[in-house]
């Protein structure tokens, strides 16, 4: 089980590096390839449909091939996809390299987040988040290093990143033997009991709709950042590309010190509780972010990123006690294909209305989306109390 754990942890940092390239890149490539800032809404939202499309089915593909099959070519494809971005000549070649890297995604996001829950604590959870948030750090940092000095060279950040993934396949490959054990108790857990349940049957199930909702929210707000930070310093404060790019980066290392101290936290509270301290702490953030203070409002970006820590890994967790283990695979791939739909769908709606009246707008839209996520998430404890 050691083995096998420290192994996911590596593969969480790869789950990270694809996802924060994009947005940091974006201001270089629409000036490239000659299109609007705003198109950068249509492009991420094609990743989003492609990711939530297999986090739909990944329930059935797990029980199908394993976790660790699944996950060792989920890595690979993602690795493909970067590289075919890396060579993209325009944007549709760009889009449909994307199609490749979003189906990678999708699968090993849902295996991973489903198996941990099951096999491992709370505390393993966030600490394996955070390893994620070691990804989306240090890519960007990676990206800045080919956009310093009013440098162009973004397809250099893909390849880099995507010979980061190709190394860390190759370590799951060597770990295969390692996960059988596991693996094959799952299997005959499963084949005890039906395993597996159709969409209504799943949407009928009390707390799931609003569980779905919340997780949403909080996509959108996590996107929304991702995607448009860099473009929304560079608009709104006038920095340069690249330290856009190391203000997301900051943002990012947030996500991750959050997840570092919200997995010792999780030793004496509950996934409810992080949950709760999780949004406090980045609605205050998004207050900071929101007020007048020059360049000094993007300390914001931090503060944010390590409210939104504990959100994303303790909702997952919780999945199998709000709901039960029977169904939980399904379950948290249609959490993770909701959210991601409507994630991506809001920040298509936002990237529209920001590129034609002003990322002004940004701090606000982003109030908006916290209390709507304190909503849901409160409806759901309400309704998964029993």
């Amino acid at each position: 089980m050691l083995v096998v754990l420290i192994v996911i942890y590596i593969v969480f940092i790869s789950l990270g590096l694809p996802d924060s390239l994009f947005g940091v890149a974006w201001p270089v490539v629409h000036t490239e390839f000659g299109i609007s800032e705003g198109f950068a809404s249509v492009y991420s939202i094609i990743i989003g449909v492609c990711t939530g499309g297999v986090s739909f089915v990944s329930g059935k593909l797990i029980r199908k091939f394993g976790t660790s099959k699944v996950t060792l070519v989920s890595i690979l494809v993602t690795a493909v996809g970067l590289v075919a971005i890396s060579f993209a000549p325009n944007i549709a070649v760009m889009m449909i390299s994307s199609v490749i890297m979003g189906y990678g995604a999708g699968a090993i996001d849902t295996g991973l987040n489903n198996f941990v829950s099951l096999h491992y604590k709370a505390h393993h959870m966030n600490w394996l988040h955070c390893f994620w948030g070691v990804g989306v750090t240090v890519s960007p940092l990676i990206m800045s290093v080919f956009l310093g000095d009013g440098g162009t060279e973004w397809r250099k950040g893909y390849r880099v990143v995507a010979l980061l993934q190709l190394l860390i396949a190759l370590l799951v490959f060597f770990s295969l033997k390692k996960w059988r054990s596991i693996e094959k108790a799952e299997k005959e857990e499963a084949s005890s009991e039906e395993a597996s349940a159709g969409l209504l049957d799943i949407m009928k199930i009390r707390g799931v709709l609003t569980g779905i909702l919340s997780l949403g929210a909080y996509c959108s707000m996590e996107f929304l950042l991702g995607t448009w930070g860099a473009s929304y310093a560079v608009n709104v404060f006038a920095v340069s590309p690249d330290v856009a790019a190391k203000w997301v980066s900051l943002y990012y290392g947030g996500i991750m010190v959050g997840r570092v101290v919200s997995g010792f936290l999780s030793m004496k509270f509950n996934d409810k509780s992080l949950i709760r301290g999780g949004i406090a702490v980045a609605f205050i953030g998004i207050i900071i972010f929101a007020l007048p203070l020059g360049t000094a409002s993007l300390f914001g970006f931090f503060l944010i990123g390590m409210g939104f820590g504990p959100v994303f890994p303790s909702v997952l967790h919780s999945v199998p006690e709000r709901f039960g283990t029977k169904y939980s695979a399904d379950i948290t791939g249609y959490h993770m294909g909701g959210a991601y739909a409507i994630g991506f769908g809001v920040q298509l709606l936002y990237g529209f209305v920001a590129t034609k009246i002003s990322f002004v707008i940004t701090p606000f839209v982003l109030i908006v989306l916290c209390v709507a996520l304190v909503i849901f998430n409160e409806t759901t404890v309400k309704k998964t109390k029993t």
